[in-house]
């Protein structure tokens, strides 16, 4: 929108003077009509009347040289047709010519359109890398799903490890009954064992913390990952149960049980298996270890996984045993 503009000085200048109030009511208002419709300073006389302007005040304009009727001899203002010009209506640079008013106008169009398309720009690079992290979510989501996981706090702990077939075997379901402790059924060593916890398929280590609880080493949590659980599992391969509860038997005499059982891992690997001794045996080859349980006529054969428990159990008490003896030599 193009302005009317006044130089401050306009309010003592002598041709405002001569002119009076009331005709520069009328001055005013024409030059805002002729400002806006970028008439250029041309007044039509149609305009005159409507605004309230009489012929005594038109008069005094044009003798205050304020306005120029047709037929004025001023060089810096054109001659005006069935109207009034405003004199030096540009001087100064104080009013824009309609040329310069569009040229402005063009030039705030090209600058708005230039930052619509930049916004624009901007906000599908946004859009663009907002859709990739949302794909590369998706993925990573779906490969979570797709990957082995386990359920509950860690596997073997408190819930059932989902592996696929590739990874050891078939999968696992759980149940509400709990599963039997061997492969056989119940046995007589499990039957003795009364009310003591089982080891279900998943409980890799149940045999190891029965054991270690049975020495009387207690309140600690075995909530460990899937890595250091084959960890220990390795260990108890490579070394057996009563080595690794003998070992936390005497670190825990000297620093008190730890607050979870991987503190003893590293304990654990350093061990190094004992030599096997053989024991002589008239009815059996020397080649076959003291491990072998004899069968006997009309006794039902035990697992093997129930005798290495019952007897990890039995070796964590007698550690235990003197574990207590010690401490009460020592009081």
């Amino acid at each position: 929108m193009p302005w009317f503009k006044i130089d401050d000085s306009a309010h003592s200048h002598p041709k405002f003077l001569r002119a009076g109030n009331a005709a520069l009511g009328l001055w005013l208002r024409c030059g805002s009509y002729s400002a806006q419709h970028l008439l250029e300073g041309f007044v039509p006389k149609s305009v005159v009347k409507p605004f309230g302007g009489t012929p005594a005040q038109v008069r005094k304009l044009i003798e205050a040289d304020l306005w120029h009727e047709a037929g004025h001899d001023c060089k810096r203002c054109s001659q005006p047709v069935d109207g009034y010009m405003i004199h030096d209506f540009f001087e100064g640079g104080r009013n824009v010519t309609k040329a310069q008013h569009e040229a402005g106008k063009k030039g705030a169009a090209e600058r708005a359109a230039k930052s619509r398309a930049a916004r624009n720009a901007n906000d599908s690079e946004s859009k663009q890398n907002n859709i990739q992290y949302a794909t590369s979510s998706q993925m990573s989501s779906d490969r979570a799903r797709n990957e082995p996981h386990f359920s509950g706090s860690t596997a073997g702990q408190e819930g059932l490890s989902h592996r696929t077939p590739a990874e050891g075997g078939a999968l696992a379901h759980a149940t509400a009954t709990p599963l039997p402790g061997t492969s056989s059924g119940s046995t007589s060593v499990a039957a003795a064992r009364g009310s003591e916890p089982e080891i279900r398929s998943w409980d890799t280590l149940g045999d190891l913390k029965r054991a270690i609880a049975a020495a009387g080493i207690n309140g600690v949590s075995w909530n460990l990952q899937a890595s250091q659980i084959e960890r220990a599992r390795q260990v108890r391969e490579r070394i057996g149960v009563e080595a690794m509860v003998a070992m936390a038997v005497n670190n825990a005499s000297y620093r008190g049980a730890p607050g979870k059982a991987s503190a003893w891992l590293a304990d654990w690997e350093s061990l190094e298996p004992e030599a096997p001794q053989q024991q002589a045996d008239s009815h059996l080859p020397a080649a076959i270890g003291s491990n072998v349980v004899r069968l006997q006529p009309g006794i039902q054969r035990p697992a093997v996984s129930d005798v290495r428990s019952q007897a990890a159990i039995d070796a964590g008490r007698r550690l235990q045993a003197l574990a207590d003896a010690q401490t009460q030599e020592n009081k």
